[in-house]
């Protein structure tokens, strides 16, 4: 009989609270006060309440702990250098300083967009998934949603590629460098100064002024002229009957002066100019190299200085700087039925310059 009766009451508390351990107040306030009205609303009113609680408090610790955890990865990528000749530049070499300075107002920038970007997501899955919980204590048959929601996931995500794409690239281009705003890359599509940088698409301003939108999935390569530092390249032709020591020694001179020079040695260089020697024997002269380390973006302004101070020291040494030559004979009829060399009345010299040629006859 006693088997009969508990068997009776344990129906009937399921029938109540529902599956057994599902609700140990409701079971309890059942079991004092055999009352399904007393039994429900001390589930929905205190039950029920604090297992949300619970859910939401669970919920905000994790934030938490996640948020701390990513700013601190975040810092740490941002702090190392991508490249480890970039870190070699921070323990020697000419205007370290300045590098070091540059690098870590650069690593700041990537730490706050990968800290934020990275917080957000983390802080997204974890309040979806606590709502979701929440959904369940409430009753609320969650199959439905679930499915409905993959199934949007599904459509969306095929229909989006190419923004995931644009994003992921994004995201891994802030973690390694690869360029920041304020910089002249190469992104293929476009070369100019970096404008704006998001995880979406890159904003390049070039030389005309022109601004282009780059989705960052679109960008399959990069070339980055000023990060951290850039070099001035320059080829100065001269003749080949030029005494090349003579030749390199004012080239030198013009260097260093520009080196010693307050205006452009303080602020634009970063190392002494080096004269490497001959570059190339071309066909119209002889090619010597000159290299400058500049500050980033600033090789451009350099070589344009530079060239206008060799042409006028070379000018004063009387060196000079050659153009293409091309040399032509002509034959007549007569020459060639005779096998006769042209007479020397017909030798032609065409001296190009830019785009003008001139005939010269000896």
């Amino acid at each position: 009989m006693s088997t009969l009766l508990a068997q009776a009451t344990t129906t009937d508390v399921t029938d109540v609270c529902g599956i057994a351990g599902s609700s140990y107040i409701c079971e309890k306030v059942y079991g004092w006060t055999n009352n399904d009205f007393l039994a429900k609303a001390a589930e929905w009113l205190v039950d029920k309440p604090i297992r949300i609680l619970l859910i939401v408090i669970v919920a905000w610790f994790i934030s938490r702990v996640s948020q701390r955890t990513i700013a601190r990865f975040a810092a740490g990528v941002a702090e190392t250098p991508a490249d480890s000749r970039l870190r070699s530049l921070r323990a020697s070499g000419p205007g370290r300083l300045l590098i070091e300075e540059r690098e870590s107002l650069r690593a700041k920038a990537r730490a706050e967009t990968i800290g934020l970007v990275l917080r957000s997501i983390a802080t997204a899955l974890i309040w979806s998934f606590s709502a979701l919980l929440v959904l369940g204590q409430l009753n609320i048959d969650l199959a439905p949603l679930i499915a409905g929601a993959g199934i949007g996931g599904f459509a969306l995500g095929f229909g989006a590629q190419s923004v995931v794409k644009d994003f992921l690239s994004g995201l891994f281009m802030l973690i390694e460098d690869q360029y920041g705003v304020g910089d002249v890359i190469d992104a293929g599509a476009a070369t100019g100064t970096v404008e704006k940088v998001t995880l979406r698409s890159t904003t390049i301003r070039d030389v005309k002024g022109t601004v282009w939108h780059i989705p960052n999935g679109e960008i399959s390569r990069v070339g980055n002229y000023s990060q951290l530092w850039s070099r001035a390249l320059i080829d100065i032709e001269v003749s080949y009957d030029t005494d090349l020591r003579i030749a390199q020694g004012v080239i030198q001179r013009v260097a260093d002066e520009f080196w010693n020079d307050p205006e452009w040695g303080g602020d634009e260089l970063m190392e002494r100019p080096e004269v490497w020697g001959v570059q190339d024997l071309g066909a119209s002269g002889i090619a010597i190299r000159l290299v400058v380390k500049t500050e980033p973006s600033k090789q451009w302004a350099v070589e344009r200085e530079l060239r206008l101070r060799l042409k006028e020291s070379l000018d004063a040494a009387g060196i000079e700087i050659p153009f293409p030559q091309q040399t032509v004979w002509l034959r007549s009829d007569d020459d060639e039925a005779t096998g006769d060399e042209p007479h020397p009345d017909a030798l032609v010299t065409h001296e190009v310059v830019g785009t003008h040629t001139e005939e010269v006859s000896d």
